[in-house]
């Protein structure tokens, strides 16, 4: 994907924005996307990983401080939703879209607590068509937004959420 690409620049500026806020950003650490929301975070004087699979490739993109390098993409799948704080997902192919539904199942199913954004509008339209049709289970860590201001209000609002449940625990 290139630089003047809108969706490049909404992960750029998306990326700045939660470093700003004090978030780091990990991710795939390879191109598009990827690449935008960590150079975005970098402007911002902020902290990025990069979760590769030696399978697919070794090169990351230049904005990544820290690698995991993990041998295969099943594996990097795991690293990526065993290590981030939070999914924020961008419209994106079949890897978007595995990555997206694996986490689903797995806010579905109660194996985890964290917050995932649809950011992009074709996954928000695959989701909603979805939820209609009865197959997708709702769920309080999911949300939807194109707004950078209401993505940031949701995670800071869940974190906050997951702190006071730990607190009463």
């Amino acid at each position: 994907m290139e630089e003047n690409f809108p969706e490049y620049q909404k992960a750029v500026h998306l990326g700045k924005m939660l470093a700003e806020h004090g978030y780091t950003i990990c991710n795939g650490g390879y191109g598009g996307i990827m690449e935008a929301s960590a150079r975005g975070a970098k402007m911002a004087g902020g902290y990025t990983i990069g979760v590769i699979a030696q399978e697919l490739s070794l090169h990351v993109n230049r904005w990544i401080d820290r690698v995991h390098a993990e041998k295969t993409w099943n594996s990097r799948l795991q690293r990526l939703i065993k290590i981030g704080g939070a999914f924020v997902v961008f419209d994106g192919g079949t890897g978007t879209l595995t990555e997206l539904f694996t986490v689903w199942e797995m806010l579905n199913k109660r194996l985890i607590a964290k917050p995932m954004i649809l950011y992009g509008e074709f996954v928000h339209s695959l989701v909603k068509r979805l939820k209609r049709r009865g197959l997708i289970i709702s769920n309080d860590y999911l949300a939807f937004t194109q707004s950078p201001k209401r993505l940031l209000y949701f995670l800071e609002e869940t974190f906050a959420l997951q702190e006071a449940k730990e607190g009463a625990s």
